[in-house]
């Protein structure tokens, strides 16, 4: 049985561009991916882990989900008129999103069930902001970005947009001795970076500032990096390997870090293991997943990392 119709990137711009009575546009991802980029006018789908089981077993209503007052109005008077267009990061295949159990597919499967006009976006958030960059709505200011990662860790999702069993805690996460992964947060806090240890901060980022670069303190490397299916992560695999290198053989903490902690920084230290743990992708993703299990590489970086294999 088809459960729902997809809607292509430039079907949804022109939407966005003519028309925006009778569009209703909703992100199914992590909240603070939303804050810090979206599609212009839609709102958040953030559901805690309880709220998931019961949505699985049809027991509540899809507007019982928003936890926004004024979102939830918002749906509540436009759900029946509307078209209804979801998105989580990447939308990489119909049968993953329906069958596989991801907020997006349950959502859309409970609106179908209530009779709403509701459509997935093809290729996700990644491609609609990768060619519409105009049409979203992106916080560039990384004291924004650092109290959008200070949040309750109750509340963290996947980048799919799927709750976590156990929230990942605001601090680094040892992946080999003096090696650590971690968000932007991390690399503001000079409390965290003493406790490990860290005097090497690696930036997979275009745009967050090395906040502690005049002081002499840290020494750091930027890969100026987008989380977009159109960037080449693996031409700096090398130089990132080599500035890990070259903290841990001083025995040195070194902190590899991207925004959120969960797609670039994850990309650069499975290549790390590869490399120098002589491993498969997979194996070495395993590794890194098991020590923080709320990692979501970009689908094209995980395509560079087989490559790089």
């Amino acid at each position: 049985t088809v459960m729902a119709i997809s809607k292509t990137v430039g079907w949804l711009r022109e939407q966005l561009e003519t028309r925006r009575d009778g569009l209703l546009v909703m992100d199914c991802r992590a909240q603070e991916l939303y804050e810090s980029s979206h599609v212009e006018t839609a709102i958040n789908v953030a559901i805690p882990s309880l709220m998931l089981r019961r949505l699985k077993k049809g027991n509540l209503p899809v507007r019982s989900l928003l936890s926004d007052g004024e979102d939830r109005e918002k749906f509540v008077r436009r759900c029946k008129t509307d078209t209804i267009v979801l998105y989580d990061e990447y939308s990489r295949e119909w049968n993953e999103n329906v069958d596989g159990g991801s907020v997006l597919g349950l959502l859309l499967r409970r609106m179908k069930d209530e009779g709403y006009r509701a459509y997935y976006l093809e290729g996700g958030f990644s491609k609609f902001q990768a060619e519409f960059p105009a049409l979203c709505e992106t916080n560039s200011d990384s004291s924004d970005i650092e109290s959008d990662l200070d949040r309750d860790p109750s509340s963290a999702t996947d980048s799919d947009g799927s709750p976590l069993s156990n929230p990942q805690p605001s601090f680094p996460v040892e992946i080999l001795p003096h090696l650590y992964l971690g968000c932007a947060k991390d690399a503001t806090n000079l409390d965290v970076l003493e406790e490990y240890g860290i005097k090497y901060i690696l930036n997979v980022t275009p745009n967050l500032p090395n906040l502690f670069e005049n002081a002499g303190e840290f020494k750091y490397k930027q890969i100026p990096i987008s989380d977009h299916w159109s960037q080449n992560l693996s031409q700096f695999f090398p130089e990132a390997i080599g500035f890990i290198d070259e903290a841990r053989g001083q025995k040195c903490g070194v902190l590899v870090h991207c925004l959120a902690g969960i797609s670039r920084s994850v990309t650069v230290t499975v290549a790390y293991l590869m490399q120098k743990l002589n491993l498969s992708m997979n194996d070495a993703y395993d590794i890194v997943k098991m020590k923080k299990s709320n990692i979501s590489p970009n689908f094209n970086f995980m395509g560079q990392l087989l490559d790089f294999e």
